[in-house]
């Protein structure tokens, strides 16, 4: 793949669309071939639902992408999004992208303080949000803030269309991750993002032109965004997602009302709905199969989905550095506990955890690589120059998971080499918890870990060290990170010790929290 010369952009329907740029890659082929064919379904439920065409989604979203230039902001500079579930996150995380902005998607579960943070180590020029989830007060820097009015007038800007000239190297969109630090990192990717993502189509999701896709999940989450919406644009299907109040049975009920061909949710939502409600009752004879990625999938609960649904679910595994790369799919027969092989066209091996570049042989376990060439990597940790290049060997990307792979090419996944910890699919790290958990004035010390409740679930665990024995309780612990983290980051189990296991050097034992505390 060439890039061209980046010019200022142009304001005329598209033409010749196989430029390097995401939007072109999701929605040009469908402008010409079924530009009036249902791009995008937000359901809030009830009946009431929003529906885009191709043409539709993408004139507006380059109109939007005009009003978003005439706001002053520049090439490559920063767009936070903090909206609802709704089309709004679509259009403005799309016409960010067509003005040559770099979108940065937010939860809205994320505090008010968590929010700044970001705001601030973006160093972003705009926040697009609505009134209910408007910060109170300024934001730190020049940072404007449209709310629901300014961003209405945006949406009806009554200009031409813009559309940016871009190469594929130019950023796209940036996301924050945890990490081994105790502040999330953004997480910088390209235009060449869309061709990096080309891989997933044959060895994991197996979408076609006429396919349905239902995701379960929130938009600011890139496992949405991409596979939700990028990737069935990308060869003509269409996306349906969910805007309201969720409960596990809301789940196939929209499989059968959608005449979905594929869903999309992580391990723990199919199984909340194998335990909470009659499977039985819905019609899933559209389904061709489903898809799982954020955790690991059992083989527990793969036999338990096959034997309620008859269907297979296919699982892969992936970071936010790369999006997903091993995977099991229609073309790649289904191992119980792996989740799959390289996709076609990848490089993936396993080096020593120690150091060197030289892939391990099957069998043995290391940290699992990806090849520094894949065109879905990123371009690199944003402002963290020391941890991007720690993340390389010669010419291998690590990213932490230790895993091995056998002769067959499976991939065996032993885990995260650091703590980074995996709640609802989202990566949450321990230091960032143990922080502000250090800020309670009746805390001396904390650690925070995963916790096995069973086999087949963990929870956050925070094992706290009071300054005073039995001066504080749990609920009190609970209630300080209210407001102070993300719910899906907050500890669900709190226990105390008199102190923290640690190595004679000082270094916490994360792996021994849990031993320490049934000890008493």
């Amino acid at each position: 793949m060439t890039g061209r010369p980046a010019g200022e952009g142009r304001r005329a329907p598209i033409e010749g669309a196989e430029r390097d740029s995401i939007l072109c890659h999701c929605l040009a082929a469908n402008l010409r071939a079924r530009p009036d064919h249902t791009a995008l379904t937000v359901s809030r439920g009830e009946g009431d639902e929003e529906r885009w065409s191709f043409g539709g989604f993408f004139d507006a979203a380059t109109r939007l992408a005009g009003g978003l230039r005439e706001q002053g902001v520049a090439r490559a500079e920063r767009v936070v999004l903090r909206l609802e579930d709704s089309s709004d996150f679509a259009l403005a995380f799309f016409a960010s992208l067509a003005a040559g902005l770099v979108p940065v998607p937010t939860s809205a579960q994320l505090t008010e303080r968590e929010l700044r943070w970001i705001v601030g180590d973006a160093e972003a020029r705009l926040l697009i949000t609505s009134d209910a989830l408007a910060p109170e007060g300024a934001l730190p820097g020049d940072v404007r803030i449209l709310a629901s009015e300014a961003f209405g007038k945006l949406k009806a800007y009554a200009g031409a269309p813009f559309l940016a000239e871009t190469r594929a190297e130019d950023p796209a969109f940036l996301i924050y991750t945890s990490g081994t630090t105790e502040r999330p990192k953004g997480v910088l990717h390209a235009q060449r993002n869309a061709w990096g993502r080309r891989p997933m189509i044959e060895g994991w999701t197996g979408l076609q032109a006429g396919d349905v896709m239902l995701h379960a999940g929130r938009l600011n989450w890139t496992y949405t965004l991409g596979v939700g919406l990028m990737d069935p644009w990308s060869v003509g299907a269409s996306a349906v997602l969910y805007d309201g109040p969720r409960e596990p049975a809301l789940w196939p009920a929209l499989i059968e009302k959608h005449r979905a061909t594929i869903f999309t949710a992580v391990p723990t939502l199919y199984r909340q709905i194998l335990k909470y409600c009659d499977i039985s009752r819905f019609d899933l004879s559209s389904l061709r199969h489903g898809l799982t990625a954020g955790e690991p999938l059992s083989p527990q609960l793969l036999a338990a989905w096959r034997a309620a649904t008859g269907k297979e679910l296919y699982e892969s595994l992936g970071m936010s550095e790369v999006s997903t790369y091993i995977s099991s799919g229609p073309s790649t027969p289904i191992v119980a506990g792996s989740p799959g092989r390289a996709q076609p066209g990848r490089r993936v091996a396993i080096l020593p955890v120690e150091g060197g570049a030289h892939p391990l042989p099957p069998g043995e376990v290391g940290l699992l690589a990806v090849h520094r060439s894949d065109p879905g990597l990123m371009l690199g940790y944003w402002r963290r120059p020391e941890e991007e290049a720690a993340c390389y060997r010669g010419d291998w990307f690590v990213g932490g998971d230790l895993a091995s792979i056998d002769e067959n090419g499976y991939v065996w996944f032993h885990g995260r080499n650091d703590d980074v910890m995996k709640a609802l699919g989202y990566r949450v790290s321990p230091l960032e918890i143990e922080r502000v958990l250090a800020e309670h004035p009746g805390i001396a010390e904390a650690a925070v870990t995963e916790l096995e409740i069973r086999p087949d679930l963990s929870v956050i665990a925070a094992f706290i060290v009071p300054k005073q024995a039995g001066s504080i309780g749990a609920e009190e612990v609970l209630s300080w990170c209210e407001g102070r983290l993300a719910d899906y980051k907050r500890p669900k189990e709190i226990r105390f010790l008199t102190e923290l296991p640690r190595m004679a050097n000082g270094k916490l034992l994360r792996r021994r929290l849990a031993a320490a505390s049934a000890g008493g």
